[in-house]
């Protein structure tokens, strides 16, 4: 089945926070951050079922290299990418976003 991948605004606000983070620190090192998300995308698109439900529907996919995750839900042909967040922070934050 093909699904139609997308991401929501405040998913995009975590992303461009943590690239900005990370490009502070080290010149470039936001660019493989952005990268590895990427890559996480792509694998979500190829198979969402293959990654862990967490929180009622929403399901969390690992960044590689970086404490991040990209928290997501399935609904029917769609798959919404709802937060990137830090593996320390609350998950309060995120869990309102659903």
């Amino acid at each position: 089945m093909s699904y139609r991948l997308i991401i929501r605004p405040e998913a995009e606000l975590d992303i461009q926070d943590a690239f900005e983070w990370y490009e502070a620190q080290t010149p470039g090192l936001g660019s493989e951050f952005i990268r590895a998300v990427d890559a996480s995308l792509s694998g979500i698109g190829r198979n969402p079922f293959g990654y862990p439900k967490i929180y009622q529907q929403a399901r969390r996919a690992l960044l590689r290299r970086f404490p991040y995750g990209l928290l997501f839900v399935v609904e029917q042909e769609l798959i919404a990418v709802v937060a990137c967040f830090h593996g320390k922070r609350s998950p309060k934050s995120w869990q309102d976003r659903l």
